[in-house]
């Protein structure tokens, strides 16, 4: 466990911590069970999480285990979803139906109904920013 944590830190190296809160700088996402595992101790540390700019790919399921009241957005945040994708040990990549149906199912409704908007999640990436974002999500103060 100890290994896992200390990998999601080092792979979410953008993150800045401040007092009381969390930054979100720049996220490429990644692998999603260590994204997983940090949120949800970010999730127990009571911490508020400050989105302020790109959090893409596997760092939106932040979305999914930090209560949204303790979410905020800056005018710089981007959120970018993808359908999630399998590596094989040859870094072959194949398309995973049934666990993006899985991931999709665990964002708030919002979130999932604004997806279900722009297409669903496809290989494309799109991309929650702006006023639709500012509408799911308080801004900073």
């Amino acid at each position: 466990m100890r290994r896992v944590i200390l990998t999601a830190i080092l792979v979410l190296t953008t993150f800045a911590p401040a007092s009381a809160e969390v930054r979100i700088l720049a996220s490429p996402g990644g692998d999603v069970v260590p994204y997983m595992k940090l949120f949800a101790l970010m999730k127990l540390s009571g911490e508020r999480v400050v989105i302020d700019g790109p959090c893409l790919s596997a760092c939106t399921l932040l979305l999914s285990a930090v209560p949204r009241e303790r979410i905020c957005v800056t005018r710089r945040a981007v959120l970018g979803f993808h359908a999630a994708k399998l590596v094989d040990g040859k870094g072959r990549k194949y398309s995973a139906g049934e666990l993006t149906r899985l991931l999709t199912a665990t964002y708030p409704p919002p979130v999932r109904a604004w997806i279900s908007r722009h297409g669903g999640l496809t290989s494309k990436p799109i991309f929650l920013k702006g006023r639709e974002l500012a509408a799911l999500y308080r801004p900073c103060a």
